[in-house]
């Protein structure tokens, strides 16, 4: 595509926006669900440089990121005891 194409499109949804608004409810539930799962990312991180010694070890992906975002130190609990005893 050319760059005046681009331009355009982006420009012509920028004064959409403008002009019908974007509720900002949607952007804070966003913000606030991303900061939820940057700090469930640091608490598995966390857990595991803790529990490298102790031979805890739980993967950072989206999901165990997610349960332990959402839930909290319950969730990060949880992940472990599911890592020790089921996996």
């Amino acid at each position: 595509m050319k760059p005046a194409l681009i331009i355009s499109i982006i420009s012509g949804i920028i004064i959409l926006l403008l002009i019908v608004g974007i509720p900002g409810k949607t952007f804070k539930w966003i913000g606030q669900a991303f900061m939820k799962l940057m700090i469930g990312a640091m608490f598995l991180f966390f857990l595991n440089v803790i529990g490298n010694q102790f031979g805890i070890s739980v993967p950072i992906n989206l999901i165990t990121t997610t349960i332990s975002g959402f839930l909290g130190i319950p969730g990060v609990a949880a992940l472990t005891v599911i890592q020790l005893w089921i996996v």
